[in-house]
């Protein structure tokens, strides 16, 4: 990092990240609420977690096709919609119906687009070193704030479930003030990008940035249907086994925060290699635990919860080395849009894994249906393995 760079800038990046992805899975820590409230069906993990996928992905495709981020002050762009995805998670406490339910759940997904996209474009117009390092933190940041309202749950048990609702809110909108007050726009951004809605697909001409994308699509297909299943996982656990040691949401919060750190770890040595090779090896080791975890239900609970914890680990720490090839092999007057529509994209196939693995479980009960989520790792690696380093810099691409 170049000692020209305020020291606070990260801090405070990482710090409104963390506290605007917090609403991301404040709906999932409260489903057994939701559902005893509004009389839901079983599907209704699948069901809430779509409505934020889907309203991220309409959120992502118009802030690339419009290039927001590339055009507007990215930092007032994530204060904004950290406040309006504050607002539309509150609102979830006052829905009295499943359709207000699905309405306020999307919302708060369209704003996230302004959010977890826009902080990286943040981090890459601070940081032209050492971007994989930088960005490690960021995802880190995602994660933790994605396994925060486990936590909350777990600690706030005696008190109300609107509670995990309102604090998520309220930390999302302080986030997002705290970084428009300290973090202005970056050296290194680009100028301005004109209104060009074909770059989209203009992006994708480049080699290297379609395998770094189609190497996140593999990756997505597993990470998020893995998150939103991990309380289902250890529940049903629980109900084969007779009890677990411990309570779910602290589990849950666990298995999925610690790839906060593997995030971290992984940006780290990414510096020292590349990183392709982390995300490679990354997809390498989640696939291995998803294609053990359909035999692991029956082994002891401290055996069953550590391959859940190293899957945690491996199935994130490549998020922010495919957002640093992508940042990298994008034009870089849209670096926001290439990242914007790659995560767009991403998220769509979220829908899904999700569903699939949803609509299965729903019909036949068995641990077999995680199987499906092992398609992504593969793909992934196929993909990613393509990818072409240059000299001087492992991580430096050109435009074809």
């Amino acid at each position: 990092m170049s000692n020209s760079i305020p020291k606070r800038i990260l801090p405070v990046i990482v710090v409104a990240q963390f506290a605007g992805t917090s609403l991301w899975f404040a709906g999932n820590a409260v489903i057994p609420d939701l559902v005893q409230e509004l009389q839901l069906t079983e599907m209704a993990v699948g069901y809430i977690t779509s409505a934020v996928q889907f309203g991220f992905i309409s959120g992502t495709l118009l802030f690339a096709l419009l290039s927001v981020a590339d055009r507007i002050s990215p930092s007032k762009v994530f204060v904004g919609c950290a406040l309006f995805g504050a607002a539309f998670n509150t609102l979830t406490v006052y829905s009295d119906t499943f359709l207000l339910l699905m309405i306020s759940r999307f919302c708060t997904g369209f704003f996230l687009a302004g959010i977890y996209p826009v902080g990286m474009k943040i981090a890459s117009d601070w940081h032209r070193e050492g971007l994989g390092k930088a960005l490690g933190y960021l995802v880190g940041a995602l994660v933790v704030g994605t396994a925060f309202p486990h936590l909350i749950k777990y600690l706030a048990a005696d008190l109300p479930w609107r509670t995990i609702l309102f604090a998520t809110s309220a930390f999302s909108a302080l986030g997002g003030m705290v970084l428009y007050l300290a973090v202005p726009d970056g050296p290194y951004q680009g100028k301005k990008g004109d209104f060009e809605p074909s770059v989209m697909f203009r992006l994708f001409k480049n080699h290297n940035f379609r395998s770094a994308a189609f190497g996140y699509f593999g990756h997505m297909w597993e990470l998020y249907t893995f998150w939103a299943f991990v309380p289902l996982m250890i529940g049903f656990y629980a109900e084969t086994n007779g009890a677990i040691y411990g309570a779910v949401p602290l589990w849950s919060f666990a298995i999925i925060g610690i790839g906060g750190v593997s995030c971290a770890v992984g940006g780290y040595w990414a510096l020292r290699t590349s990183s392709k090779k982390v995300a490679l090896v990354s997809l390498v080791g989640s696939g291995i635990c998803c294609l053990l975890v359909p035999f692991a239900f029956g082994i002891s609970f401290y055996l069953f919860i550590s391959l859940l914890l190293i899957w945690g680990i491996f199935v994130v720490s490549d998020s922010p080395q495919f957002s640093t090839l992508v940042a990298q092999s994008a034009d870089r007057e849209y670096v926001a849009t290439g990242l914007t529509i790659v995560n767009s994209v991403g998220f769509a196939i979220t829908i899904f894994s999700i569903q699939l693995v949803n609509m299965m479980w729903a019909h036949w009960q068995s641990p077999a249906v995680f199987l499906v989520m092992a398609a992504g790792p593969l793909v992934g690696a196929i993909a990613i393995m393509k990818y072409q380093l240059y000299p001087k810099n492992n991580e430096t691409t050109v435009s074809e």
